[in-house]
This record gives C-alpha cells, structure tokens and sequence, in this order.
C-alpha cells in the first residue's frame, strides 16, 4: 500500500472531502511534488494491474484547451501528468497519494472547438515498449543484472532512478553472453522475471524492482459491509480457466553449459489448487536465457507461481475509494453470508487490479483472489 498516515485510513471510513490534483511534467521528474502546469479533472480513473506489461493507465478528462501546437501541454509528443488523489482535513490541510506519472498518449475532444479533452495515458513502460532495438543486440556475461537493467531503461530515460530490494541479486553477472532480438521490454521483463522479482514503475516515479509480496501477509485493509464499513457492492465468480499449480523454470542454453531446471510446486493439501489434489496437475512452463543455476530457476519458478496462488476464486468489489491500495496488496473482505444472516463473513484476498476514481462521486473498483496458501515445494 502507498504510504500515508493512520489518520488518512481512519478519515476514509467515515465521512471526509475527496481531492483531486493533475499535473502536466514537460521535464523528466521523480518525487510525488514535480514542477508542473495544472489542469482542471473533470473525470476520470487510474487503473493498476498486476498482471499487464504496462502496470498503470490513465484516463482524464478536462477543461484544458485542446493542444494547437506540438509544444502545447495536452499534445502527446512526451509531456506526463502526475496524478494525486488526497483528502482535505478540516484544518485546511490535505494528505496527497500520488497515483504516478502517466505519458499523453491520445488526446479526443468529441466536439469542436470547445468541448471537453479526454486523454488517454500510460505510465512509463509504455516508453520501453516502444523503445524497441533497431538491430540484435548483445549482453557481455561480465554485466551485472543491475547494469543491464540500468542500460534497458535509462537508454530511454536517461534520469531514470531504478530501486532494488535486494543488492546481492542486482550486483550479479549474467555468467552468459545473452543475445536479443529487438524487444527491449521482453528482455528487460525476461530479466526481472528470471530473478524471480516483479518490476514496475513506482507512483513516484521509480523503477521498483522486488520479489513478489506473500499472498499470506498480513492485510493492509478493511473492506466490510455494515454502517461503519466501506464496501459498496461485490460480484464472486470461480474459473479454471488461466490456473496452474506448478511451474517448470528452464535455462536457455545458447553455450555449452547445460541448461538449469526447477520445479515449484503448490503442495498445500488444503488449498484447492493442491498439485496432488483432485484439482489435477497443471504446470506452466517457463525458460529464458537468464537461467543459469538450479537456485536461480527456482526463484524464477516460485515467484512466477505465487503470483497465481488463491485462484481460481475470483471477486470484484467497489468500495469507498482508497487511493493507497495498489496490486498486491492483502486486504480482509467482510460481507454478510446471506439475506437472512446479517453478520458478516470475512476471507483475505490479493489485489490483481484496482481502479481509483478521479472523482468523489465514484467508488473504487477492485479484482482480487481469496488468500489461500504460500507453501510450495520445489524440486529440481
């Protein structure tokens, strides 16, 4: 959860005042209070998902004048909004949460001259994506996985800050000449993936790159029916459909050396994925080049399958906005058992997506999984 104060998550449960900022970056920045231009909102969302290249999008409209030039603040030749949004305490003082910096993409006004600008925008992995190599390209074995992270991103954004949760992971090499095509954002995601982490453009501004959080944590919120809680309606489905319970990782051999191999396995007996349950097996493989020891495969294969443990139960929920929540986050849902029995029910879901209004009028829209289990075994 983005941070903010206890008195920001005991506000949000009761009745408070809803604000709202978007700020127009015509420089390269990081930080959550850029030097910017700002436009009025007169709708719009962020949306996060844990499971899209691009993490963050953003839709916006405003007032702003429709862009006449290339230089003008709306026109989508590399100009960012910052988005914030906050609450205003009694005092006259507000508590912002930024929300991320968001490259214009596509600006449409439905009637001209004067009508509303609707914008549509990415956050910054939108610009690796583009940023596609011209030729093949090759990586010495001598390169650190930080250095090569570091080359894919800042060779699109030169200022780029990129934060690692573990140091050792980020000072070691390659140990293989890797040779690529020309997706740059496949390489970089194959790298961060084989690492067994997960990476992403932070709400301010950072690359973050982390092993992906315990689906058991301890929740972060409260999501409940009643008078004093904050959920406004809830929808639950079940699938099979996308759900493995193991994952086989494999190195890419392109020398000599024999390829590494692990396997994760869901090895929760009560877990309704368990891999020796009627569930069934149900791998999912993965290779890539950046393996090159058994450890290494594990990792990789253990963090690709913790980001699918608690499915295939499936909710959507609104609820009173809660501009901090981000994908990942472990939050307690409680909701009544049926119309008869009022007292709630509570079960711990997983963030995958989270939709933060930029008006107070809306509510926040949530898709989670039940929290079910974290034991996994492995062999290799």
């Amino acid at each position: 959860m983005r941070p903010v104060s206890a008195k920001f998550l005991t506000t949000l449960q009761g009745s408070h005042l809803a604000v709202f900022r978007a700020r127009v970056c015509t420089t390269f920045q990081t930080g959550t209070n850029p030097t910017g231009t700002e436009i009025p909102i007169e709708d719009g969302d962020v949306t996060a998902s844990s499971t899209s290249t691009i993490r963050s999008t953003l839709s916006l409209t405003t007032s702003q004048a429709w862009p006449q030039s290339s230089t003008d603040l709306l026109a989508p030749y590399g100009n960012e909004i910052f988005v914030e949004r906050g609450i205003a305490y009694g005092n006259g003082q507000k508590e912002w949460v930024g929300l991320g910096y968001f490259r214009i993409n596509t600006p449409e006004q439905d009637q001209v001259p004067s009508a509303e600008v609707t914008i549509a925008a990415t956050d910054r992995m939108a610009g690796i994506v583009d940023a596609r190599f011209l030729s093949p390209r090759q990586f010495a074995s001598t390169l650190t996985n930080g250095q090569l992270a570091q080359m894919l991103i800042t060779e699109v954004y030169p200022s780029a800050t990129i934060s690692w949760d573990d140091t050792l992971v980020r000072d070691d090499t390659l140990d293989r000449t890797i040779i690529t095509e020309d997706d740059r954002a496949g390489t970089l995601n194959d790298l961060i993936t084989s690492l067994g982490k997960v990476g992403w453009w932070r709400y301010d501004g950072v690359f973050r790159i982390a092993t992906p959080p315990s689906v058991t944590g301890a929740p972060n919120w409260m999501i409940a029916a009643g008078t004093q809680g904050v959920l406004v309606q809830m929808s639950r489905s079940l699938t099979r459909e996308g759900v493995y319970n193991a994952v086989v990782a494999t190195g890419e051999a392109g020398d000599t050396t024999a390829p590494a191999t692990a396997t994760a396995y869901n090895l929760d007996a009560d877990s309704p994925t368990y891999y020796n349950g009627p569930f069934g097996p149900v791998p999912r493989f993965y290779s890539s080049p950046f393996i090159t020891t058994k450890p290494q495969a594990l990792s990789a294969a253990t963090a690709i399958l913790r980001r699918s443990l608690g499915l295939p139960y499936q909710v959507d929920l609104t609820s009173i906005a809660n501009p901090a929540l981000e994908p990942y986050d472990v939050i307690k849902v409680g909701y009544p058992r049926s119309s008869r029995d009022r007292s709630l029910y509570t079960e711990t879901h997983v963030i995958d997506e989270v939709t933060i209004p930029l008006v107070p009028t809306q509510p926040v829209t949530l898709k989670t999984r039940q929290q079910q289990t974290d034991l996994i075994g492995s062999a290799s």
